[in-house]
């Protein structure tokens, strides 16, 4: 896939860090924006979308946390793939990124080759996503889900805004209904690559799902947990 014109907006407190990679991302086809706190940050967003961002969790007004949360609260910016950066040793900071609606993460120090390769990655699958398909509608029990915009509605006239994390497991299991998904299926279709500890995030990630989907109850409905197997959605699949 082209990097040409794919733009990101990074925002690190670290000045070094920053110069850095606006600079090697910027040689590797990127437009790349930085800023060095939350204010510059949501002022940058407000005046133009990206198509990825780049967090720092640690920062001087406000943490990545806060602004990833602020993010996904936007219906412009629902869809936008997040890279959050923290403490490599604090799997915690992971762990709430994720749950946030981060669509993936990347420990301190890291090299800017592997930074370039995740976001390869993320923008992949945020294409992937938004090519029309002859299928623009599927729908499952009270939801319909627009593939094309990410967009996912009940049928009371709630909207529910999907990360792009989001997006790509519920699609995983609309186009696989009533069949058992295995944790390597779906963090290998999800984050693009096998994430760590892999069990604890796919669960987080279906956690996450079912919330979205209001499926709470205890056995949940719609997505089961196959014990020792994986998940699977226990719903009819059609278009609309």
């Amino acid at each position: 896939m082209s990097t040409a014109g794919k733009s990101i907006l990074l925002v690190d407190d670290d000045q070094e860090i920053r110069e850095l990679l606006q600079a090697y991302l910027t040689r590797a086809g990127f437009a790349v924006r930085t800023t060095g706190d939350g204010r510059e940050f949501r002022e940058a967003l407000n005046e133009e979308s990206p198509d990825l961002v780049i967090l720092d969790v640690m920062l001087p007004d406000e943490d990545g946390f806060s602004l990833c949360r602020w993010v996904r609260q936007h219906p412009r910016l629902a869809q936008v793939p997040i890279i959050m950066l923290t403490a490599s040793s604090d799997e915690a900071d992971r762990v709430i990124g994720l749950e946030l609606g981060a669509d993936d993460y990347l420990g301190k120090p890291f090299s800017p080759r592997e930074l370039q390769a995740r976001i390869k990655a993320l923008l992949r699958r945020a294409q992937f996503g938004q090519e029309r398909s002859a299928t623009e509608i599927m729908a499952f029990e009270e939801w319909r889900l627009d593939i094309v915009s990410h967009r996912l509605f009940h049928t009371d006239g709630e909207e529910v805004f999907l990360s792009g994390a989001d997006f790509a497991l519920l699609k995983l299991f609309l186009d696989h209904p009533q069949q058992i998904l295995d944790r390597d299926t779906i963090g290998n279709a999800t984050r693009g690559r096998e994430p760590m500890p892999l069990d604890r995030i796919v669960d987080m990630a279906v956690s996450r799902l079912r919330q979205r989907l209001r499926d709470t109850d205890k056995p949940p409905r719609l997505i089961r947990t196959v014990r020792g197997s994986g998940y699977l959605l226990a719903a009819h699949v059609a278009p609309a």
